[in-house]
């Protein structure tokens, strides 16, 4: 069944170009998605900011402070895998164009500007590969060949698609089977010690290899789900492997060859070990000189509170969620609400915790989850069925586009204070002046509220299970 996006064709908002106060001339704009309703990214109200009443204690009321603002926004998206682009090239032409506009087109779509792709192949490709033949430790078989049929074309029209404007983000699974321990790309693993100068320069050769294709490479993880012994292409790398690789190969390497300016980010797991490998690597000033950042990931236990902790522990430190998906794969269960709600309170949590920049995993699959070399199905925004070329939009999809399509690069966090959990909040200041302010209710029960900007205030609801994203220009 294709689900329509359900956009404006046109969205004209007038900016203000300064910051919003609640001046009485300020307008609120409420786009909405929520369940039970055909609302998905629709807008639902337009309100003015009125002077205040007296605060009620028995009302609800969500309360921004554009003079307090924090860390400033990199970016939103997806990645761009191999399973994404293989199953985007299945599609006949239309759809496909349809899928970049939903995606990229900040007018028509939900403005993705920011991406990340993998070095090598992961567990979504449709096989193991690397870029050099076994035993090539000077790198000079060094191809991405494999990636010119369907990789590097899909990310190209992204960019585009973009505006020209998609920063992008790349991350190894793991080193050639030649490289490591085990002697394969799956299974974890560990890079042999008198391979670690080879595999810093493999780095090297994908950013130029993919820069030669017109793909600028903005920054890097070291290696992805280091922690995690996969069925997959996986490698076991300890949080002092991990600093020592950094400022006795990887770093120095990227200085040598002109690459400093690439954003390195170290760890690129789970929230839950997220303070002691970070603690390990950038308490040593050698390892740490060359660290950008800390990727992280949405699986296990959510422990927002650990990426406060780094946050405020290590302030230099860009915070960045690189990956995040539900599974496994249930076509039956593809409608389900949770899936855009569990979207929705990880990103309130992580903008408010610190976060720069938000990555969903696959952007595209296919009607079963895949393609996945080894079985590992999972759900992306957007699913095509390669027999039929339809496409269906998960509540995801919706859910991150609140975000995605109003908060722009450049904008800073501001203060969105509730007072009730029910009504999870954060709110951006555009670069532009304009206000977004998020609005999440997972309830099952609609909430009346009052928005406050300065000495503004417009009266507003949330219905149950719905996220609104309030556009406040004007003033």
């Amino acid at each position: 069944m294709r689900t329509s996006l359900r956009l404006p064709l046109s969205l004209s908002l007038v900016f203000c170009s300064a910051a919003v106060r609640g001046a009485a001339q300020s307008q609120v704009a409420v786009y909405e998605t929520a369940q039970m309703t055909a609302h998905r990214l629709t807008r639902v109200a337009d309100a003015q900011l009125a002077p205040g009443r007296p605060l009620d204690e028995t009302r609800n009321y969500v309360f921004v402070d554009a003079g307090k603002a924090f860390q400033t926004v990199i970016g939103i998206g997806g990645a761009l895998t191999d399973a994404a682009a293989e199953t985007y090239y299945k599609l006949p032409e239309p759809r496909r164009h349809e899928l970049m506009r939903a995606y990229f087109d900040p007018a028509d779509g939900i403005g993705y500007n920011f991406g990340r792709t993998h070095i090598n192949s992961c567990d979504f490709s449709s096989e193991s590969y690397c870029y050099v033949k076994d035993g090539d430790t000077a790198l000079a078989t060094f191809s991405v060949e494999h990636d010119l049929r369907y990789r590097v074309p899909f990310i190209k029209e992204a960019i585009a698609a973009a505006g020209g404007k998609l920063r992008l983000l790349a991350s190894p699974w793991s080193p050639p089977a030649w490289m490591k321990g085990n002697g394969d790309m799956l299974h974890g693993g560990t890079l042999k010690p008198e391979y670690r100068e080879s595999w810093a320069r493999y780095y090297v050769a994908f950013i130029r290899a993919y820069e030669k294709e017109g793909i600028p490479i903005w920054g890097l993880t070291v290696q992805n789900e280091p922690l995690a012994v996969q069925t997959f292409e996986s490698q076991y790398l300890t949080a002092e492997g991990e600093r020592d690789f950094i400022k006795n190969f990887l770093g120095p390497t990227l200085v040598k060859n002109g690459l400093a300016d690439r954003r390195l980010m170290i760890w690129d797991h789970n929230r839950t070990f997220m303070y002691q490998r970070v603690s390990v690597i950038l308490d040593d000033p050698e390892a740490a000189k060359y660290v950008w950042g800390v990727a992280y990931h949405w699986y296990s236990d959510p422990a927002f509170g650990n990426v406060a902790q780094v946050r405020e522990a290590y302030p230099q430190a860009h915070l960045m969620l690189t990956e995040a998906c539900d599974y496994p794969y249930d076509i039956a269960k593809i409608h389900d609400w949770n899936w855009g709600e569990q979207y929705g309170a990880a990103m309130i949590e992580d903008f408010n915790n610190g976060a720069e920049a938000w990555t969903d995993w696959n952007v595209l699959l296919d009607e079963k989850g895949g393609p996945n070399h080894v079985g590992n199905f999972c759900y992306a925004p957007v699913h095509a069925d390669t027999r039929t070329g339809e496409l269906t939009f998960m509540n995801s999809y919706y859910y991150i586009g609140h975000f995605s399509k109003f908060v722009r690069p450049g904008a800073r966090r501001i203060i969105s204070s509730s007072t009730k959990d029910a009504l999870k909040t954060t709110a951006f200041l555009n670069t532009d002046g304009s206000i977004a302010v998020v609005v999440m209710n997972a309830t099952d029960s609609a909430e009346a509220f009052s928005l406050c900007v300065g000495s503004g205030t417009a009266a507003l609801g949330s219905p149950a299970h719905s996220i609104l994203t309030c556009v406040i220009t004007g003033g």
